[in-house]
């Protein structure tokens, strides 16, 4: 018998979706965390279909990273990163600008057996207390392909500028830190993925992402204990912000990528503007080739 889904949600903290008796994901909405990593809802832990671990929470390396998580480095001034901020000549150097993704209200919640989806709004606020951004967010799991061994995790935001003034979006790049342009919807890997594969969809390897435009991003590592692969494809649909985005993507130190939109040029968001971004990232088991890759890739961004 075909598992089903199954929905929790724990009001005031959290949405699970489980595969049997597999976790698939938790999305917690209501993050406990200190001002100095700017709280935001963040997916964690994240597993593929076989039980295996694709997210970390809080390495000692970077504390706010956080599973998978929607954050901008250099908004103006303001940090919605966590961490230090980094200044020219400076490096990085704690600052009380570390701001907040305030969850607001659920619209909808829609859960089905067999497809979730829900929509969320939210707020950023300033850690001065200033309301920057009004988000309009959309999160869902369209479906389970258990025969090819793949689920995907669906990602939508609308950001509009409420600040009435001028917002620069930008990254420590825009700033004066080379090949550091990150920022967006990013996702921090266990350790075990350390120097894993990575391949775009202009045909490059590896390092040589680091910074490029390409409509996906795909990356493979092993895990521990079970020996299993994975693969996490990172998609970019047409319907984004200067897509095709560039990527943030490292094996070394640490695995992660990010849909760095922002990467090494300001984006001035005007007074009531709303930029929109939406994004898929296929969670699958074993390693993926680059076929594999390119039709599903083909058949969502094509919608």
């Amino acid at each position: 018998m075909t598992p089903k889904l199954s929905l929790t949600h724990d009001y005031d903290d959290a949405l699970e979706v489980r595969h049997g008796d597999t976790t698939l994901f938790r999305y917690v909405y209501q993050p406990r965390m200190a001002q100095s990593e700017s709280p935001k809802p963040y997916f964690h832990p994240v597993y593929d279909l076989a039980g295996n671990l694709v997210t970390i929470f809080r390495p000692y390396d970077h504390v706010w990273h956080k599973g998978i998580a929607m954050t901008i480095a250099h908004l103006e001034d303001q940090n919605f990163w966590g961490g230090g901020s980094y200044r020219h000549g400076q490096g990085y150097i704690p600052l009380p600008n570390n701001g907040s993704q305030r969850h607001d209200s659920w619209d909808a919640i829609e859960f089905d057996g067999q497809s979730f989806r829900a929509s969320e709004r939210l707020s950023w606020i300033t850690q001065g207390g200033e309301h920057w951004l009004a988000e309009e967010r959309q999160i869902g799991l369209p479906a389970v392909h258990a025969d090819a061994g793949y689920w995907a995790l669906d990602f939508s935001s609308s950001l509009t500028n409420v600040r009435g003034r001028v917002i620069e979006i930008g990254s420590p790049t825009t700033a004066g830190r080379e090949k550091a342009g990150y920022g967006g919807l990013f996702w921090r890997g266990p350790r075990s993925f350390l120097h894993g594969s990575v391949s775009d969809s202009a045909g490059r390897q590896d390092d040589e992402i680091m910074g490029e435009r390409a409509a996906w991003i795909a990356y493979s590592g092993q895990h521990d204990g079970s020996g299993d692969r994975s693969t996490l494809v990172f998609l970019d649909h047409p319907s984004s912000l200067r897509h095709p985005t560039q990527w943030f993507m490292r094996r070394d130190p640490f695995a992660c990528a990010a849909f760095a939109w922002m990467f090494d040029e300001i984006y001035p968001l005007q007074p009531g503007e709303t930029i929109r971004l939406r994004h898929r990232i296929v969670i699958a088991n074993g390693g993926w080739d680059r076929e594999q890759i390119a039709r599903l890739a083909e058949a969502w961004q094509s919608e």
